[in-house]
């Protein structure tokens, strides 16, 4: 079964419950999910850095098929940034959503960079179908 790493920035309920819902889908198309905060937790000071880089990135980008990275807010978090371009240079997929606007009305915000290294898609509905021809799945 596939496994999607589910990235995005975790610091307010909104974050946290928009990659939950990220991770509903997943779950609806019989996937395995690694979702950071609900798999390895916050740190609680600076001291825990390295706890949580082994655990988010050694552990769980362990046999990841796809990377789903949410793009909200005025600028991408820098852990979904880093995670983004990790993905691409192990040859991992990568899908973005930015629901709260279009690519083209978020630019001055989304790098160049992210916005041509993978597809941005703006609902729920079309982040399904894409992860559907991503992977190959019904």
């Amino acid at each position: 079964m596939p496994k999607v790493y589910i990235a995005g920035k975790i610091w307010t309920d909104s974050e946290r419950e928009q990659l939950e819902a990220i991770d509903k889908l997943c779950k609806s198309l019989g996937l395995q999910t690694f979702l950071p905060h609900r798999d390895v937790g916050f740190a609680k000071d600076i001291s825990e850095a390295p706890k949580i880089f082994n655990a988010d990135i050694t552990e769980g980008f362990k046999d990841i098929s796809l990377v789903i990275a949410s793009l909200d807010g005025l600028h991408v978090g820098a852990g979904t940034a880093w995670e983004l371009g990790y993905a691409y240079a192990k040859g991992i997929p990568a899908i973005g959503i930015k629901m709260d606007e279009s690519p083209e009305e978020g630019f001055e915000y989304l790098s160049s960079i992210l916005i041509a290294s993978m597809p941005i898609v703006g609902t729920m509905g079309e982040l399904k179908e894409k992860i559907r021809k991503i992977l190959k799945i019904n």
